[in-house]
């Protein structure tokens, strides 16, 4: 395919896309079809009919895909009729190309534009789920740093906090202890569990941490006994609060180690030109 004819493609599909009210991006089925090189809307309706039954065998609900809208539209006259249109998410769009006619040179083009989209796309949403994760477990740490202090501060044990935390993890992880868990999920005995969970059992953990934090202060508890009843609690309460959302923390995987995406973002960011000096 000649470079110009792929410049001026990759500018025609650019202006198509539409946001709405979200800022999520789309495209008009009627829009689309002009643009892939179809004459008649039965035809291109064909095409998405295959999309939407290659949607639904890739487990994905095509409603949430392949939206049915209705636009208005310019008559020769200067009147305006509505006719039936479909709102079309960049997976959409993917699969209609896939299933297109790749003779044709537009359809070509598309296969491989909505292909790198729809990649870019997932590797965002990979990269905000990796950075909300990183961020639960500083968020955590502070928290953790925080409830170690203050009960270093009323008991003066050193030792007292790893072991309310623990009594504390078995309740959140109903019944099974902090080694429990590193078993079960193959955490090595030398790193935090914390580094393998989920975000949302490292924000489970930091609640509770929240909350026992404010009662220690406000109820004024100062010895072993009182805090570590506190902190069961509040494991318990979170602990419930999941389940009624049908999340059970210690059924759930392990996600991938935490330095190991510290050491990607990292790297990553190394790749990236510097910023520009401020003149």
């Amino acid at each position: 395919m000649k470079k110009e004819v792929i410049v001026r493609l990759h500018a025609s599909f650019e202006e198509m896309v539409q946001k709405d009210e979200d800022g999520s991006e789309y495209w008009l089925a009627r829009d689309l079809q002009a643009l892939l090189g179809y004459a008649k809307w039965e035809n291109f309706a064909r095409v998405i009919d295959k999309a939407k039954t290659a949607c639904q065998s890739s487990n994905h609900d095509p409603e949430d895909h392949f939206l049915d809208v209705r636009k208005m539209v310019e008559l020769g006259s200067g009147a305006t009729r509505a006719v039936d249109d479909i709102a079309l998410t960049r997976y959409a769009c993917y699969l209609i190309a896939q299933n297109g006619d790749p003779s044709k040179e537009a359809i070509a083009f598309a296969q491989t534009y909505f292909a790198v989209q729809t990649r870019k796309q997932e590797l965002i949403e990979q990269r905000l789920a990796e950075m909300e994760r990183l961020s639960a477990r500083k968020k955590l740490t502070l928290s953790e740093k925080e409830l170690s202090g203050v009960i270093y501060e009323r008991v003066g044990d050193q030792m007292s906090f790893a072991r309310i935390r623990s009594k504390g993890d078995t309740a959140l992880f109903g019944g099974h202890t902090t080694q429990d868990m590193k078993v079960r999920l193959g955490v090595p005995d030398s790193r935090p569990l914390a580094d393998f969970l989920p975000t949302i059992t490292i924000k489970a953990k930091d609640f509770a941490n929240e909350i026992t934090n404010f009662n220690i202060k406000r109820d004024g508890l100062n010895t072993e006994p009182t805090i570590a009843g506190e902190h069961v609690k509040n494991n318990r309460d979170v602990r419930d609060l999941l389940l009624k959302r049908g999340i059970q923390p210690e059924s759930l995987p392990a996600a991938e180690d935490l330095k190991k995406i510290e050491r990607r973002v990292q790297s990553e960011a190394k790749k990236l030109p510097p910023k520009p000096k401020k003149t």
